[in-house]
């Protein structure tokens, strides 16, 4: 799955006060005026997102940015929660068609795995991502450690899937702890074009 590392605008005080009518650092005082970090994640993007007329791309690069800034980290890795993006998709198939289509090579390169998957092994794919299946429930749901190719810092993948009747199956990705607008962007960007291919392949 090839990856490439752009964010969708420019991370700076410019493009910021473009769109949103402040720089990032007048939002940084008005985050501050909130209550800081200790107003909450959820409520202060929610917030943000209020205040910036409903725009869905500036809360959250806020956030993580005050977050860089001021340093808040997890305690555990010591790294900042950073960006989480869900994508979605629903297919005409059978969950277990979907679910071994999701981890099987032999069963469509959609997603360019060099393997089958097994838990707790590792990976690779064509775009030169890789990590480790950390969790496989057939049906259900997949969990991997994942590297983005070119990245330092590993990132974590959830995979769900669930019969939406009628022979259709839901996909529900979520990926957590990016650490760059870029690689957020970009993942969702490469994530939903993969599961463009998946569905035009089980559909086909």
């Amino acid at each position: 799955m090839k990856i490439s590392l752009k964010s969708d605008f420019p991370v700076d005080d410019a493009a910021c006060r473009a769109r949103t009518g402040k720089t990032m650092s007048e939002w940084f005082a008005a985050i501050d005026a909130r209550g800081g970090a200790g107003a909450g994640r959820r409520e202060t993007i929610n917030w943000l997102y209020e205040q910036m007329n409903k725009d869905v791309w500036w809360p959250t690069t806020v956030w993580v940015e005050f977050e860089r800034a001021r340093g808040i980290v997890n305690k555990k890795d010591g790294l900042a929660e950073g960006y989480n993006i869900c994508v979605t998709k629903t297919i005409a198939a059978p969950v277990a068609e979907v679910y071994r289509a999701f981890t099987d090579p032999a069963a469509g390169q959609w997603l360019g795995l060099a393997a089958p998957a097994a838990e707790g092994t590792a990976y690779s794919d064509d775009g030169g991502n890789s990590g480790t299946w950390l969790r496989l429930r057939p049906g259900k749901d997949v969990r991997l450690k994942w590297q983005t190719a070119g990245v330092n810092t590993a990132t974590q993948v959830d995979g769900m899937f669930a019969d939406k009747g009628k022979g259709k199956t839901g996909i529900t990705l979520n990926h957590q702890r990016i650490q760059t607008r870029e690689e957020a962007d970009g993942l969702r960007e490469a994530w939903a074009a993969a599961f463009e291919r998946l569905k035009a392949r089980l559909e086909a």
